[in-house]
């Protein structure tokens, strides 16, 4: 991965006690104004997307950057090698988190991508990026799968409120079998929203779970399914029932809009064409530090602790080694995910920030990849699939297809495996199909089972055999994942997910610490989604808020927001109108 030890940018990690334990306790006390003239050093703690991503912008600007990550760096986002897998001179089988899915919607995390060199590209990694040809929602129980052309860059185009309700009802007459007044509803809710002023949306709308917005108790269990159970659980992974129509909504517009060509950074569905790490990771490691960025990998982050002068004093962090050390430096950069950064925050630290311990509100559920790798290459769509009738609310992609630089068989594994089918379960809590068991009472072999047999239930039923058991060569399961088949299952890499008044615990990157600053994507921003667009964003965000604590005069980081129509601005404002009178939006048939 990256390089460790010293170099010209690298801060004192801490001071050396007798027999080369570091003493706790022992840093100085950082300055909020460093002398004149003196390289400025910040701790990012935590190497994920968000981590990365200050580093990088941090370090382009002339700070002294050292990263600390426990595990591996790109978090959540990296791929991983499958233990054992490599026979023959081969690379061992590619294995993840979850598969990567870099929407048009995105504009931050392309930016930086832009920026990293990759040999042959023009654009840096961002050139990685590619566009698949197609999505399905694959039903079950003999119903024919609904195979969906994806959109590519367009030129941007005028839309009226008719147009966008247009569209809405063609895909929804073409492609479910919904009753007509059904279909009729759920297009005016979506008017509803897309015409709703900021206001709305921020508390209405906040505190009103999806399920209720779309009427869907009221409705068929066709509509339950597919508008309120599969686009909560598939797109914002929550619970229809719980999920925020704040959050819900604004992602579904954003989507929507990149569809119809109008304010996008490239198409609606964009994967990278090689495993994460080779297309993306290792050469952002590899620019970081050629900028002089630091890495110590294996150090896990125990305590921030407050100093007296009302600033952060150091970082309590155990080494690789297992040592416990004091750091110390200018700056300090959360960039941990939320369940594992409020853990680490001193008592006296959240004194000094009210947000700091509403942060303790946030919650997170599980999400998680699995991989399956096979011996011949499926018939299976050229894109993404979301199987919408399985229980554990399966999505999935044929990897290998979309990597033209890749011979998967010739590169990877012991040369048998072609195919490398990776699936996020979002589901972890609702029986599944072979047990009867939840995902978090099975074994790892049972989880694997039941995928499988979830995935064949959605896709060999109707009179084709997409999936042969024959074909199986093996399988991964994210190793985050432990315990599960034991009363107590645990998993080091949940999701933040996005239950009513969400929106109100969550913080901004800059905190009342004055050299103590907050990156994740659990920060608020602009995209109310846990994604790499919102770890890039905060991390911007909070480099900036660095900058102005700091006095530097070098150039702030862009923050893009996501995309607003200034075709439905007037009808927002006179929605703002109506809000404040205490009237419902004018389209709100109730």
């Amino acid at each position: 991965m990256g390089r460790t030890g010293s170099t010209r940018r690298t801060f004192v990690v801490g001071a050396a006690a007798a027999g080369g334990a570091v003493a706790l306790g022992t840093g100085t006390a950082a300055s909020a104004a460093p002398a004149q003239g003196r390289q400025q050093a910040v701790a990012v703690l935590g190497g994920g997307v968000a981590g990365l991503t200050a580093a990088h912008e941090l370090a382009e600007r002339g700070f002294a950057v050292t990263v600390y990550e426990r595990r591996a760096l790109g978090g959540k986002a990296r791929s991983m090698d499958v233990p054992d897998s490599a026979k023959g001179g081969r690379k061992p089988l590619p294995a993840e988190h979850g598969f990567r899915f870099i929407p048009g919607i995105y504009h931050n995390l392309p930016d930086t991508m832009r920026r990293i060199p990759f040999p042959g590209n023009a654009g840096g990694v961002r050139d990685n990026l590619i566009a698949p040809k197609e999505m399905m929602f694959a039903r079950t129980n003999g119903r024919e799968d609904l195979r969906i052309p994806i959109p590519g860059e367009k030129e941007p185009a005028e839309l009226t409120l008719d147009d966008i309700r247009r569209a809405l009802t063609g895909l929804l007459e073409t492609g479910f079998n919904l009753p007509l007044h059904e279909i009729a509803y759920f297009v005016n809710r979506a008017v509803v929203f897309l015409t709703s002023c900021d206001a709305r949306r921020n508390s209405t709308w906040e505190d009103t779970p999806w399920w209720t917005f779309v009427r869907a108790g009221q409705m068929s269990k066709e509509y339950q399914r597919i508008l309120a159970v599969g686009i909560t659980r598939n797109i914002v992974a929550t619970k229809a029932e719980v999920a925020s129509t704040r959050t819900v909504g604004t992602l579904g517009e954003a989507f929507v809009f990149n569809a119809l060509g109008r304010g996008a950074d490239g198409p609606p569905d964009r994967i990278l064409n090689a495993p994460t790490n080779e297309a993306w990771i290792d050469p952002w490691v590899a620019h970081l530090s050629s900028l002089g960025v630091t890495f110590h990998i294996g150090w896990t982050v125990h305590e921030v602790r407050l100093g007296g002068d009302g600033l952060v004093s150091g970082a309590v962090i155990e080494d690789a080694d297992g040592v416990l050390r004091s750091i110390t430096a200018d700056h300090y950069v959360s960039a941990m995910p939320v369940e594992h950064a409020r853990r680490t925050w001193s008592a006296g630290l959240r004194a000094a920030d009210p947000q700091l311990a509403r942060c303790d509100q946030l919650r997170t559920d599980w999400m998680t990849g699995i991989q399956f790798y096979l011996t011949e290459t499926p018939p299976l769509v050229q894109g993404h699939f979301n199987c919408i009738d399985s229980p554990w609310s399966l999505t999935a992609i044929a990897q290998a297809r979309h990597w033209p630089g890749r011979d998967f068989a010739a590169d990877y594994g012991d040369g048998v495996a072609k195919e490398c089918l990776s699936v996020d379960i979002s589901e972890w809590d609702k029986p599944g199909v072979l047990y009867g068991k939840t995902a978090k009472q099975c074994t790892r072999e049972e989880v694997a089972r039941e995928v499988w047999a979830q995935l064949k239930d959605a896709l060999n039923d109707t009179g084709r055999t997409v999936l042969r058991d024959s074909t199986l060569h093996s399988w991964f399961l994210d190793p985050g994942v432990d315990g599960i088949g034991t009363p107590h299952p645990t998993n080091q890499d949940e999701l933040l997910i996005h239950p009513v008044g969400t929106l109100y615990n969550r913080p901004s990157a800059r905190t009342a610490v004055p050299n103590f600053f907050l990156s994740g994507d659990y920060v608020a921003v602009d995209i109310d989604l846990a994604t790499m667009e919102g770890a890039n964003a905060s991390a911007r965000q909070a480099v900036n808020a660095l900058l102005d604590q700091a006095g530097s005069s070098a150039p702030r980081c862009t923050v893009t927001p996501l995309f607003r129509p200034p075709e439905l601005e007037s009808l927002k404002r006179h929605d703002h109108f109506r809000f404040k009178a205490g009237l419902p939006n004018v389209f709100d048939l109730g």
